[in-house]
């Protein structure tokens, strides 16, 4: 049986929604804008040269 086109007024709900999905396309990376971020900015998640362990001399 060959598809007959069926105007998008006429399709269910179902069909329309299962048009829809064909049409929209998977983002392959997150759309938010990146930044890198400032080196002169302070911050605190940074690690700590008293946390590293090769300025341990014990």
């Amino acid at each position: 049986m060959t598809m007959r086109f069926i105007p998008r007024e006429k399709l269910g709900k179902k069909a329309r929604r299962l048009l829809d999905r064909e049409g929209r396309n998977e983002w392959g990376l997150s759309p938010v804008t990146r930044r890198v971020e400032s080196k002169k900015k302070y911050s605190r998640k940074k690690k700590s040269h008293a946390d590293d362990e090769a300025w341990d001399f014990v």
